[in-house]
């Protein structure tokens, strides 16, 4: 058996040049990396959670910095799969006189389109509380959405919880094969994050809070959080009750990674015993420091920021 993590991850990594310039005009980008399953897995890790993370990677000029710097972070990264092929990359730019950032990304044939059923292990999930994975993750290629499906299935038989977030962009794959893709692991979901603009009216086909909420309950899943940039908020879904919080924080620079983030820190609280309701309270606290700075995972803040206005918030 291996060790007992609180967290495992399924997805790519990518890697991350940003610069607060506009890219025209920009001499040079900052370096780091993302990856919206392993952003998550990082928040978790920073609030003080062990995390696994299973892709692979290339074995190109990146590799060692990707390899070393999740070392240096506390990543377990037994089952991170170094193969021939070049990692997945993306750029952003915002400046603080520009509302849009500027966002390009390229993915297509990386090494982590490889990722497949023989990269999952059934010890390794059962080393696990709780298994994460999006459909960002399953779009990578069939193998990939085959090797999220077993992972699934083998959490379920060994009572591990399970959670997913859609995570829907029509820039990745179109609206019908992300539902089949969800529809492939519906039956296997306890705890699923939903952005109330393009998953829950692409994916569930659904625009109302309480008709989405209420339908995934009827599919078997017990723990619905929606995200609203309209009502600047979150919706909580969790035996029979809907609560919403609301965003810490509306003052935002960068919204990059910020969705992941939040999943992940919520994903901790659960993880370390809170109740959904408190533990979107925690995320939507790293959401909310997230956001001021530019980035991914580089901006995702540390146990003692967010603790700290956690613990002033309930006492």
């Amino acid at each position: 058996m291996e060790e007992k993590l609180d967290i495992i991850t399924i997805g790519e990594s990518l890697i991350e040049l940003s610069t607060d310039e506009n890219i025209t005009t920009a001499k040079s980008l900052d370096k780091f990396y993302g990856g919206d399953t392993l952003t998550s897995a990082i928040s978790a890790l920073r609030l003080g959670s062990k995390v696994g993370f299973i892709s692979r990677i290339g074995m190109d000029c990146f590799k060692d910095y990707l390899l070393e710097s999740w070392q240096d972070e506390g990543l377990d990264i037994s089952h991170v799969k170094p193969v021939q092929g070049f990692n997945g990359l993306y750029v952003v730019s915002k400046t603080e006189d520009c509302k849009d950032k500027e966002f390009a990304f390229y993915r297509k044939k990386t090494a982590a389109t490889n990722l497949s059923v023989e990269d999952i292990s059934t010890d390794y999930i059962q080393s696990c509380s709780l298994l994460y994975t999006t459909g960002i993750t399953q779009s990578l290629s069939i193998s990939a959405r085959e090797a999220v499906k077993k992972a699934f299935v083998i959490a379920k038989e060994n009572n591990i919880t399970t959670a997913y977030d859609p995570n829907y962009t029509s820039k990745i794959w179109d609206s019908e094969e992300a539902r089949e893709a969800f529809d492939e692991i519906v039956e296997y979901i306890d705890i699923i994050f939903l952005n109330v603009k393009y998953d829950s009216k692409v994916v569930i086909e659904s625009e109302s809070i309480d008709n989405t909420i209420k339908y995934l309950w009827d599919k078997g899943i017990t723990t619905v959080v929606i995200k609203s940039a309209i009502d600047k908020g979150y919706y909580v879904g969790y035996q029979g009750k809907i609560e919403f919080i609301k965003f810490v924080n509306e003052d935002i620079f960068d919204v990059t990674g910020t969705g992941d983030a939040f999943n992940g820190a919520v994903l901790h609280g659960i993880t370390s015993g809170m109740s959904p309701f408190k533990a979107v309270s925690l995320g939507s606290i790293v959401a909310g420091l997230q956001v001021k700075n530019l980035g991914a995972i580089k901006s995702i803040p540390s146990k003692d920021e967010v603790y700290k206005i956690f613990k002033g918030q309930n006492d």
